[in-house]
C-alpha cells in the first residue's frame, strides 16, 4: 500500500449493503457458516458457488469459485476469518486468489429485533480505485442478487424450524 492509499478515507473505499429479513439472526448466521447453505445462496443468480471450502473459525480460511449456468468458470477467491461472534458478527478478508490482486475487508453484522434481522454488510476495499473498478464490474448488483437468494434459503430454514 502506498502513501496515497493510506490517506484515502474509509468512506471512499467502503460499500455498505443493508437488508432486513423476516427471520431470527441465528438462521442468517447459519446460512453464512455452513458450506451446504453457502452453496445455495452466495453469489448472483446464474453464478452459483461450485467450490466452497470453509474452515469456519477465527484464523480459518475459505476458498470459493463460481461457475455460470453456461459453464464459464469464474476466478477463485478466498480469505481468512478474522472475527466470529455467533449470531452477531463475521469479519473476514476476501479477494481473488491470483497474486497481486487487491483485498477487501468484509464485516457482516446481524442485528435482531422482534424476530426480524437487519443484515449489514460492509466491504472496505484496499483503495477507492479498487472500489470503483468493482462497482463497474457489478459487485453491488451481484451481492444484492445473492441476498435475494439468501432470503429464499432463510425462508426455507425458518419453515423447517
Amino acid at each position: 500500500m502506498n502513501i496515497s492509499e493510506k490517506l484515502e478515507a474509509v468512506e471512499d473505499r467502503e460499500l455498505v449493503i443493508t437488508r432486513v429479513y423476516d427471520a431470527p439472526a441465528r438462521l442468517l448466521f447459519l446460512a453464512y457458516s455452513r458450506p451446504e447453505h453457502m452453496m445455495r445462496w452466495f453469489g448472483p443468480k446464474g453464478w452459483p458457488l461450485t467450490k466452497c471450502e470453509m474452515d469456519f473459525r477465527v484464523g480459518g480460511e475459505f476458498h470459493f469459485a463460481m461457475t455460470s449456468s453456461e459453464g464459464e468458470a469464474g476466478p477463485p477467491f478466498g480469505g481468512k476469518y478474522l472475527e466470529i461472534i455467533p449470531n452477531k458478527k463475521i469479519k473476514y478478508d476476501n479477494g481473488f486468489e491470483e497474486p497481486g490482486n487487491g483485498r477487501m475487508l468484509v464485516t457482516v453484522l446481524f442485528e435482531e429485533q422482534d424476530g426480524k434481522t437487519t443484515l449489514t454488510v460492509s466491504t472496505v476495499f484496499d483503495t477507492a480505485a479498487m472500489k470503483k473498478e468493482y462497482i463497474g464490474l457489478g459487485i453491488e448488483e451481484g451481492m444484492n442478487s445473492g441476498f435475494d437468494n439468501l432470503e429464499e434459503l432463510v425462508a426455507e430454514l425458518k419453515a423447517v424450524g
